[in-house]
């Protein structure tokens, strides 16, 4: 637990450094020019066709009839631009993620250990081919999770839960192989994965909770859909803070490990062997002296 806050209170600290602020800019710009463009050109094609299926089913048209009767005639419109924002916003979360971690990640890891661990040597475990494949098979398992909990969401307590727990467990998995990729073995970034498994994943919750922060700007009100653009530049300039944040918690975690874990090999290293058990071999008796050589006997 000790380490665990030694390396959240650091995290914080250098997200206020100049290099870190920098190195933000540009998953940052990237982030914001992928998700304006999908909806320049994708955004009133998305909400028509959620519209019109909501409308060809007789069920569902029939409730929504029911809830304008309700709350009003105005219910209908503004339901599909909430849907179209409620599946984007998953999108943008694995956006985020994967460019933090491709493009930030690798200049924090430089940066931590040129100035907490300069004599951490680098035995390149996993290249850069390795990390997108692994990244890329989490971010498909934990968009899978998401479909499949999508029927959770309908409880009140668990969709406050399970989304931020599937983010916290990408985030776990991505970050920390990054961080660890270019100074552990592969050895050595299996076991640590493997020892320190709960402080990881316990990063990334609590990563995975503050990028569900994003999220609560469209659930603000029905009336931030005529804000969409602007929320979500706003939205992927949080989501690219919190996770700048996580990448910074994970290194100065998992670089304080490995060298951990590279002190205790070299400790058992320098132990001397224990003795073997002593066995008792009884000298062996010496030869008998030569005799003299008896005289011939007389004639």
């Amino acid at each position: 637990m000790r380490h665990l806050l030694d390396s959240f209170w650091r995290a914080g600290a250098y997200c206020l450094h100049p290099k870190v602020i920098g190195l933000s800019l540009l998953p940052l710009l990237i982030g914001i020019a992928i998700a304006l463009g999908l909806g320049w050109f994708y955004w009133e094609a998305a909400v028509a066709g959620v519209r019109a299926t909501l409308e060809t089913w007789s069920l569902v048209d029939a409730a929504l009839k029911w809830v304008e009767s309700l709350v009003g005639s105005s219910f209908r419109t503004v339901l599909a631009p909430l849907i179209v924002v409620a599946l984007a916003a998953p999108m943008i979360v694995v956006l985020s993620v994967l460019l933090v971690a491709w493009l930030m990640t690798p200049a924090i890891v430089n940066l931590v250990a040129a100035r907490r661990f300069p004599a951490l040597e680098r035995k390149r475990g996993a290249g850069i081919a390795s990390s997108i494949l692994w990244s890329l098979g989490c971010t498909v398992l934990a968009l899978l999770a998401l479909v499949i909990s999508i029927p959770l969401w309908f409880i009140p307590p668990l969709v406050l839960v399970v989304p931020p727990m599937i983010w916290g467990w990408l985030n776990y998995r991505v970050m920390a192989f990054d961080v660890l990729a270019d100074h552990a073995s592969a050895d050595e970034r299996r076991q640590i994965m493997q020892r320190q498994r709960l402080p990881l994943l316990g990063i990334g919750v609590v990563s995975g909770f503050l990028g569900a922060a994003p999220s609560l700007l469209w659930a603000a009100s029905a009336l931030t859909l005529v804000f969409a653009p602007l929320l979500i530049v706003v939205s992927v300039w949080l989501y690219t803070l919190v996770f700048g944040f996580s990448a910074l918690w994970f290194t100065h975690f998992g670089l304080r490990a490995l060298a951990e874990l590279r002190g205790q090999a070299a400790q058992v290293d320098r132990e001397p062997a224990p003795p073997g058990e002593i066995i008792d071999i009884p000298a062996a008796a010496p030869p008998p002296a030569p005799t003299a050589a008896l005289p011939p006997p007389a004639p």
